[in-house]
Parts: C-alpha cells; sequence; structure tokens
C-alpha cells in the first residue's frame, strides 16, 4: 500500500508500545533526578554566596532551588503513582508556584525598600550564567517525554523549569548590571515583573489547566 502512495513505511506514524512506554517513564524519572541533584547543588551555592555577598536576590534564586526540587519530588511521586494521580501532582505543582511567586515578590519588595545594594558576587554570576545553560535543556527534555506520556503534570513542571530558566535571566542580569555599574536596583525590580507570570502559572495548575488544555 505504501509503494503505491510513495510513502516509506518506516516514516509511518505508529502507536506507543508498552515497551516504548516505559522507556518515556525511565526517562521521565531520570529528568527528575537531574532536576532534583542539579537545584540541590544550585540552592547550596546559591544561598552561600548569596549570604557572602548580601545579595537577598541570590538567597532568592537558592530559594526558588528548593522548590523547582520541591517540584521535581512531586513529579517523581506522580510516576510511580500513576496516571491516576497526575491532577492531584499538577495541583501540588500549582501550590509550589504560588509559594515561588510570594517568595519572589517579598524579596524583591523587600530589596527595593530597604535599598541596601549587595556587593558584587561573580561566584552568583557563574551560577546564574550555568542554570541559564541547563534550565532549558531539562525544560525541553521534559515537554518532549510529557507529550508522550501524556501528562500535565510534567508540562507544569516543565513550565516551572522555564521559570527558573527566566529567574536565571534576571539575576544574571542584575549581578552583571550591579558589578559594572551599581545598579541594585535592576535585579529586583526584573524580578517583581515575574511575579504576575508565576502566580498566573499557580492558578492554571491549581485550576487542572496546562498550554495543551
Amino acid at each position: 500500500m505504501s509503494a503505491h502512495t510513495g510513502i516509506n513505511p518506516q516514516d509511518e506514524p505508529r502507536c506507543e508500545t508498552t515497551a516504548d512506554r516505559g522507556d518515556s517513564l525511565k526517562t521521565a524519572r531520570w529528568l527528575e533526578y537531574l532536576t532534583i541533584s542539579w537545584n540541590s547543588i544550585e540552592a547550596i551555592a546559591a544561598v552561600g554566596a548569596g549570604l557572602l555577598a548580601g545579595s537577598i536576590a541570590l538567597v532568592g534564586f537558592g530559594f526558588d532551588s528548593v522548590i523547582e526540587s520541591l517540584s521535581g519530588g512531586i513529579l517523581l511521586w506522580r510516576l510511580s503513582a500513576g496516571e491516576h494521580r497526575d491532577a492531584l501532582a499538577l495541583k501540588l505543582v500549582g501550590v509550589s508556584f504560588l509559594i515561588l511567586a510570594s517568595y519572589v515578590g517579598f524579596e524583591a519588595s523587600r530589596t527595593l525598600i530597604l535599598q541596601q545594594p549587595p556587593e558584587s558576587s561573580y561566584l552568583g554570576i557563574a551560577i546564574a550564567a550555568l542554570s541559564l545553560i541547563v534550565m532549558p535543556l531539562l525544560a525541553r527534555e521534559k515537554r518532549k517525554v510529557a507529550r508522550k506520556i501524556n501528562s500535565a503534570a510534567l508540562i507544569a513542571d516543565s513550565k516551572q523549569t522555564d521559570i527558573c530558566a527566566y529567574l536565571s535571566a534576571i539575576l544574571l542580569g542584575g549581578l552583571i548590571l550591579n558589578a559594572a555599574f551599581g545598579w541594585w536596583w535592576a535585579d529586583p525590580v526584573a524580578a517583581l515583573v515575574m511575579v504576575p507570570i508565576i502566580v498566573r502559572e499557580g492558578i492554571q495548575g491549581l485550576r487542572g489547566e496546562t498550554c495543551c488544555d
């Protein structure tokens, strides 16, 4: 049949087999293990560098890494418990979004009110730059696997990983502007811009909505 239509049989779509799904689930678990491991190291490094430099932004970024690890733990639970837990996992990821938004908003506002410029942190710049490379790659791979196993929770988790990448870019810009020009306010202002976006994602998670709905 394919010979008459000019379609290569190898190019025709095929249904995912049980073995294929097993491989996809295994990949998803490894991505979450990698997320938790990376963010645990990142949290310790960022908080340590932030305390040394007096940078609230760096400490806040470390807290974001803790929340990202929490989200990874939720997804590992979902992947072990099965598809029937996907809706609950999605709501839990939504809660973690709202916790992140609250913390980022609080710390950014406090930084602006106190007007306490941090010292330059080259370690912080290195941490933010590495995160800006790793997080988008992780988010992309999570989305690919999420579509294969039809997991809305994993898609939501990938969006949180995207937000971590955005915060990395904001942090990197703020640290560089502070080190180069003394613009200490650049980071908290940019972080405040991110808060409504994070809140929206959290509300969508609680409602059971994702970009795929």
